[in-house]
């Protein structure tokens, strides 16, 4: 069983005896923690670590080791069980107790994470005899407020989107003395599980959860609820000073001053915009340097547009620290605190010049020279990664030595695998690796990239919550560009002297000249060092995709044959009622663009197949602000292809994506099979574009 031992160091002793006696930590003070970015400024006060316990593989005892990269984490009938001990031995149907946790002392649940998970959790606290959660696993981690919400009047579905983001929930629930949490289940079965815990100091003051917090904290539950839901207009600035606006350009090889300011202070809300003539090529190689307190080397080193979250190009989104909106406006929420002075400078990577204007909303802030931290982000990037299953390695998001506290990370992938499935062309295998100060094995073990980043099963889609999300992803599947974030608000993790944060890159298939950056927000105290080195033009070299890609049979498209849409329309008088896209994006370097003139007109593609058996047929669509609405069938009958109403929105007003929609199980004839288009609507000259038909034998 893993024991994890708090360390601290005597510039927080004074702090910690300060902190016996203040006011008791509760569900309320957690709830409000997660709208509240002015206090990460701190180092905690009362003093805890965060801690993991999840479903990884517990052969992985060894860094570097021959099990260091073992993947049984989850799936069932692992060599070793997923448990920190078994309690009770499975019986004749295969069940048995298993221990996810049992932590003495001070503490508080603050997030859980399922991809998937049988059985039953039991939670104890505080050594009672009686669960506070008896129930289904799945439903206690992915919904555990809904067992108290009703008697306080918080529906089901009030926590949706808020405390509950995708596959996670951040549902705090505080222990003053003890947490024990038993599963029962059979681990020949699925049984993916991630918990993490905030364990304080001993002597902490806390008041223990119960289900009545529900009621006792409602309007600390109800305002964090509509915060969450639309950080743009409900956020609550402390500041009331009149932003500062700017307006600088950079010419290539130059820097740029925007601002200088004079403390001690901070900036509550940053917000910039660039203009170029390649706009996306100037987000990657226009470099955002911050500089406090006259430091050599700027606390935050990023490109512009990395460092908002949602890079290449403008993506929008809207997250607590961050919103990218759609007339590229950039804003940053963390706070940025400086004691004596700061600068916010610009460098010009690229060969063109560079506009950026924005603005910065001031805070009175008084630096605190015990505990007030300088927020960093520090970019970099690794290109011509190869990565097959036999040369897995761990990427560093951030090595430091010093005091602070991790706050978030991004992860931003070119990802040049040519399967079309998730099972063929998935990056992010690997799990993430946190050591904290004196830990030999990490105190938060992943179970997988995605995982970390609160979704599963290397899900392609765009999602976008308070605290996480994806706001690239090329397609087909995960093959292009692509962009994870995840933001540690109530789920910071400080550090006394160290922190060492590993992501493993562990792609399903080796793929040639992958690249792969990222960011590890953080907040230092004075002293800190990390094992940052200065962005070069190298890189931020502008990234394209290879030409003339075409899709691979493998992973879960095996047995599948692939036509590029334009080689099999049945054409009327030999003319082709389209018109070509170029980019590499698509296979072959281009897709064509039906343009239909009214709803109800149909398009006829016609496909051999060779054996008489069981299909799934996929058609491979561009998805962009150009395309409207269809609807499909195979052989004159329906196919099961868009749902329950059997048409296909293909209309995204912001992002240019390429997703294969399917049919359902087909049973097909040798011979030839007509697939028929027909235009259901959309904007006024809107087209579809059909990259290629993906024909899979069952």
């Amino acid at each position: 069983m893993r024991k994890f031992v708090i360390s601290t160091i005597l510039l927080y002793i004074t702090a910690f005896t300060v902190s016996l006696h203040a006011e008791p930590i509760t569900t309320g003070t957690l709830v409000n923690e997660m709208v509240d970015m002015l206090r990460l400024t701190y180092f905690p006060e009362p003093s805890y670590k965060t801690v993991q316990f999840s479903s990884y593989d517990h052969r992985s005892t060894h860094p570097g080791g021959t099990d260091w990269f073992a993947n049984s984490d989850g799936f069932g009938r692992e060599p070793v069980p997923n448990f920190e001990d078994i309690i009770r031995e499975p019986d004749s149907d295969g069940i048995g107790e298993y221990l996810i946790c049992d932590v003495k002392g001070p503490g508080a649940i603050v997030r859980v994470w399922t991809a998937a998970i049988r059985g039953d959790i039991r939670l104890y606290l505080d050594g009672s005899k009686e669960p506070v959660w008896d129930g289904p696993a799945d439903e206690f981690f992915r919904r555990p407020y809904d067992k108290y919400g009703a008697p306080a009047g918080l529906s089901s579905d009030f926590f949706d989107n808020t405390f509950y983001q995708r596959n996670s929930a951040y549902c705090p629930i505080p222990f003053a003395k003890s947490c024990r949490i038993v599963w029962t289940g059979n681990v020949q079965q699925i049984h993916f599980y991630q918990i993490q815990i905030r364990l304080y100091e001993e002597g902490t003051k806390i008041t223990t959860f119960t289900p009545e917090d529900m009621q006792t904290y409602g309007s600390e539950i109800r305002r964090a609820d509509r915060i969450l839901n639309n950080p743009d207009s409900e956020w609550e600035y402390v500041s009331r000073q009149t932003p500062i606006r700017f307006d600088v350009s950079v010419k290539p090889g130059e820097f740029s001053e925007a601002l200088t300011f004079k403390g001690p202070g901070a900036i509550e809300r940053l917000k910039i915009a660039l203009e170029a003539d390649d706009l996306n090529l100037a987000l990657r190689q226009t470099i955002l340097h911050v500089m406090c307190d006259g430091a050599t080397w700027g606390q935050v080193q990023s490109p512009a547009g990395d460092f908002l979250g949602a890079a290449p190009g403008i993506n929008p989104y809207s997250s607590v620290p961050f919103t990218v909106s759609p007339d590229g406006s950039m804003t940053s929420r963390y706070v940025l605190p400086y004691a004596d002075n700061m600068r916010i400078v610009f460098e010009n990577l690229g060969s063109q010049p560079v506009r950026i204007k924005g603005e910065a909303l001031p805070l009175d802030y008084a630096w605190d020279n015990e505990r007030s931290m300088h927020f960093r982000a520090r970019w970099r990037i690794d290109h011509g990664l190869v990565g097959p299953m036999g040369a897995i390695q761990d990427m560093p998001y951030l090595i430091a030595n010093g005091a602070g506290v991790y706050v978030g990370s991004s992860v931003y992938v070119l990802n040049n695998g040519n399967g079309p499935s998730p099972g063929g062309s998935w990056w992010g295998e690997g799990d993430e690796k946190i050591f904290v100060d004196d830990d030999r094995l990490p105190s938060t073990f992943g179970t997988g990239s995605e995982d970390y980043y609160n979704y599963a099963w290397s899900s392609p889609d765009i999602f976008i919550y308070p605290y996480c999300g994806q706001p690239r992803n090329d397609g087909p599947a995960n093959r292009g560009f692509v962009t994870n974030n995840r933001w540690h608000i109530l789920d910071p993790l400080p550090f006394s002297y160290r922190l060492s944060f590993y992501m493993e890159y562990y792609p399903h298939i080796a793929t040639p000249d992958n690249a792969y950056a990222r960011i590890g927000y953080h907040y230092g105290r004075p002293g800190m060092m990390d094992d940052h080195v200065v962005i070069t033009r190298e890189d931020v070299r502008p990234q394209k995709l290879p030409v003339d890609w075409k899709p691979a049979a493998v992973g879960g498209a095996r047995n599948s044959v692939f036509y590029e849409a334009e080689n099999v329309i049945v054409l009327e008088e030999g003319i082709l009622p389209a018109t070509f896209i170029y980019d590499n994006l698509w296979t072959h370097g281009r897709h064509f663009r039906w343009q239909p003139e009214s709803v109800g007109e149909e398009l006829t593609l016609t496909i051999p197949v060779e054996d008489a058996g069981t299909y799934i047929i996929r058609m491979c669509f561009a998805l962009d602000k150009d395309s409207g609405t269809v609807s499909m069938k195979v052989n004159g009958s329906s196919s099961g292809f868009g749902g329950d109403s059997g048409v296909v929105d293909l209309y995204r007003p912001y992002r240019t994506l390429l997703r294969c929609i399917p049919t359902e199980r087909l049973e097909l004839q040798e011979g030839d099979t007509n697939l028929t288009l027909r235009y259901e609507g959309g904007n006024e000259n809107a087209s579809v574009g059909v990259d290629f038909v993906w024909v899979q034998k069952l």
